[in-house]
């Protein structure tokens, strides 16, 4: 055998050897494109139930759907700040959020109603209304315009309000002048003028330092979320309005949600169904005791004259341009679920 047959054989071999260990190298890197990215954003901190539930939702779809997926969490509004995740989703630099109504309404006005105060009742109220054929009505408008899909109903608790001096509320008249932090949309904004507050407009990581030192006078949010948050260092008073049954809904991308298989869709909703129920269950135990929690940390603790809060709330609201927007016989149909 000559020299330049030899050194062919051996080039050969080695351009064989080459591509061996470049398919060797391509395999791993073909099944992690293969997988897909699901990002989450949420301004949840870490010890909240709807922080906690994401990590259900990726367990479950890990277990259900293994190596399928790569699911992503960013709490505390690491990757995006809160109110911004929406448009996030629209640029396709975001593939799933929980969105709340004020967030829905900016994009579909109608959508508002579920933003009112004493308009849904309790917990039981909230999932019949949105897991029924009203849910179902009204979801429409929010897949078509904003593009996101909504998969389950979280109970985010009942919106209390906690103020920083000790201060007695009993009607709305009480909280005149009072500047009381709410999220920064004009849904949100509304609510704390309707409760008779100075709605002063404060991202959820502000709100600490803000009651600190007096930038603020109260928040409200639910009980849960204030205990997460350790509001309750920088407070005095609670003040149980109950003013909003407030929800968020666990949402992904259409055009996320549309490019997976027929399967991989049913494990992505039952993964977000998964995820609801651990924080609803959690969140109503942890309201029934939380109470107490707060007496215990000396937090003066006062029941006002609701009806007196619902019945100047809802004029309000009734009276407003953003009622005008609500479809009709919506609302009745809404207090008629039982």
């Amino acid at each position: 055998m000559s020299h330049k047959t030899i050194n062919n054989m051996m080039r050969s071999f080695k351009t064989l050897a080459l591509v061996a260990l470049g398919l060797g190298f391509a395999a791993p890197q073909a099944i992690a494109q293969a997988k897909q990215v699901i990002r989450i954003s949420t301004p949840a901190v870490p010890d909240d139930w709807h922080a906690k539930m994401w990590t259900v939702f990726k367990d479950t779809l890990e277990k259900s759907a293994p190596g399928e997926f790569d699911v992503q969490i960013h709490l505390n509004a690491t990757l995006f700040k809160q109110g911004t995740e929406p448009a996030a989703v629209a640029r396709g630099n975001l593939e799933m959020l929980a969105i709340s109504p004020p967030e829905i309404s900016a994009i579909a006005p109608e959508f508002s109603i579920f933003t009112a105060g004493y308009i849904i009742r309790d917990p039981d109220h909230q999932q019949k209304v949105f897991n029924g054929p009203i849910g179902e009505h009204v979801f429409k408008p929010v897949i078509q315009k904003l593009e996101i899909l909504p998969l389950a109903t979280v109970y985010l608790g009942t919106r209390q309000l906690m103020l920083r001096e000790d201060k007695v509320v009993k009607t709305p008249a009480d909280l005149k002048g009072i500047k009381l932090r709410m999220p920064g949309s004009k849904e949100w904004l509304f609510l704390g003028e309707a409760l008779g507050a100075t709605a002063t407009p404060l991202a959820f990581g502000e709100v600490y330092l803000a009651l600190k030192t007096g930038t603020i006078d109260g928040q409200d949010n639910p009980l849960p979320s204030a205990r997460a948050a350790k509001f309750y260092e920088a407070s005095k008073t609670l003040v149980l309005t109950s003013h909003l049954v407030d929800v968020i809904f666990i949402s992904i991308s259409t055009k996320t949600f549309n490019a997976m298989k027929p399967e991989q869709q049913q494990k992505v909703r039952l993964a977000a169904e998964a995820a609801a129920r651990y924080n609803n269950t959690n969140r109503i135990k942890d309201e029934a005791e939380l109470v107490d929690f707060f007496k215990s940390q000396g937090i003066k603790v006062i029941t006002p004259d609701v009806a007196s809060f619902r019945k100047a709330v809802q004029e309000k609201y009734l009276a407003s341009d953003m009622a005008k927007n609500w479809e009709k016989g919506l609302l009745q149909r809404i207090i008629d679920v039982k």
